[in-house]
């Protein structure tokens, strides 16, 4: 399992290679929603997502040979972006295995930051593609199946911790694709805020984790949703573990609704969000409404990587405009 100390270990390392994204109340959102809402501005880290923070911490505890030898990931997006950048920052040479439904932008950010790109028919063709590199002696950087991106991951929620007292939050929500982020967030706010609940959001055609919940374990799911960045083949053990013990519930949305969440951010919140974020929104109004008037929400906004091409395509796709 990880703990805090992993955490702030993982913190301790990766300064100085990321970015303390700000942590500030927000007016619109609290408008909207009708109870206080205090946000994690992650798509304000480098490379635009939280990504860069399990990436930089895995890349910097790699050996002469590994180095030498090079990386591995498989991404729908993010993690695939934030490999490329940081290790070519690192001098570290990678290869990011994605699937041709990535979006365009994420592939062109990939490739200009100098990694080998990789293309799949599907994410599950891509996981095993991934894992044949890695046998053939590369080093996997996995998105969630490792304890040190967990940790890293985990530093957005050391930090939401230190932003606030526990008093000013009682429910968190956070995004899941293959479970990092909110194994490593409810993992330090369990150190940090015992108190507060943390709760994960799926899109429709993207469940992996409340499949897994339900199943008690991980599952394989199809994989339907038009948020890439959320759509995981299945969670690992170790994500699903600390999601069962650690996380209150975990909430399903339509991919329409996770669209409508970025319009809604982008024009109460003034943030570019993904849908990955937007997804947040239509869960918040859940845990709002269970809560009661009491509900003091921290909104993990995880990403921003979404280009207006796209965000205009699925508008028109669910009629939005």
């Amino acid at each position: 399992m990880i703990g805090i100390k992993e955490i702030e270990a993982a913190a301790e390392r990766i300064a100085g290679h990321v970015v303390r994204t700000p942590t500030v109340a927000s007016p619109g959102l609290t408008a909207l929603l009708g109870v206080p809402v205090t946000a994690k501005l992650e798509l304000l880290q480098r490379t635009g997502s939280f990504k860069a923070r399990g990436a930089t911490a895995k890349l910097l505890s790699l050996g002469e040979a590994e180095r030498a030898a090079g990386v591995v990931a498989v991404s729908g997006g993010n993690h695939g972006i934030a490999l490329a950048v940081m290790a070519a920052a690192l001098e570290v040479k990678a290869t990011v295995v994605m699937p041709r439904t990535a979006p365009a932008r994420s592939l062109a950010l990939v490739e200009e930051a100098g990694a080998s790109v990789r293309l799949t028919d599907g994410m599950d063709s891509a996981f095993r593609l991934v894992t044949r590199l890695r046998d053939e002696g590369l080093t996997l950087v996995h998105p969630f199946d490792d304890p040190l991106v967990i940790a890293g991951q985990g530093t957005v929620g050391l930090e939401l911790a230190e932003d606030t007292r526990e008093a000013e939050l009682t429910d968190v929500v956070v995004s899941i694709g293959g479970g990092g982020l909110i194994a490593g967030i409810a993992s330090a706010l369990a150190a940090r805020h015992p108190g507060v609940r943390v709760w994960g959001v799926e899109t429709e055609g993207a469940e992996a984790m409340s499949a897994a919940l339900k199943a008690g374990g991980p599952v394989p799911v199809p994989l339907s949703s038009v948020v890439t960045t959320l759509s995981a083949p299945a969670v690992s053990q170790l994500t699903y573990a600390l999601a069962s013990a650690l996380v209150e519930e975990v909430l399903v949305v339509p991919d329409r609704d996770a669209v409508q969440g970025c319009l809604d951010l982008a024009e109460h919140a003034k943030v570019w969000a993904e849908p990955a974020a937007g997804a947040l929104l239509p869960a918040a109004r859940q845990v709002a409404a269970r809560v009661g008037a009491g509900a003091r929400l921290g909104l993990v906004v995880c990403g921003g990587n979404t280009a207006p091409r796209e965000l205009k395509e699925w508008t028109q796709r669910f009629g939005l405009l």
